[in-house]
């Protein structure tokens, strides 16, 4: 990875963590559930572990700004992932949890990539 990259991809990670506290903590103050630290970082925690797995697995740092096919996958294993650690950490996945997660994150996730893609695009033009 050239040093010129570097930036980018770690802006990228941080978009996608970032999207990830964003949810935790909207649903939180939805739930009047607390948003103390240890609070945020129990609920947080399976679907960073979710992202960071959804990072590896799709060598996201080679094209992060990309919607398909990494955004894409980044979000669906950020999903299944965080998913399958609350089962298995005993917290529960009930169906609307699930959905909402989903669409949330996939707003996020894809949205800010769709955003830079844009700016990139018109940065492009301009010094064209």
């Amino acid at each position: 990875m050239r040093s010129s990259t570097v930036p980018r991809v770690l802006a990228s990670l941080l978009a996608d963590l970032a999207c990830v506290l964003a949810f935790v903590l909207i649903g939180k103050a939805d739930h009047e559930t607390g948003t103390a630290l240890a609070s945020v970082a129990a609920t947080a925690w399976p679907f960073a572990a979710g992202t960071a797995l959804g990072w590896v697995v799709t060598l996201a740092w080679t094209a992060p700004v990309r919607i398909w096919p990494t955004g894409v996958f980044v979000w669906a294993v950020t999903v299944a992932g965080g998913m399958a650690l609350r089962l298995l950490t005993g917290e529960g996945a009930p169906l609307s949890f699930v959905l909402v997660t989903s669409l949330f994150l996939a707003a996020t996730m894809l949205g800010w990539r769709a955003v830079a893609r844009l700016l990139d695009a018109r940065t492009r033009r301009h010094r064209a």
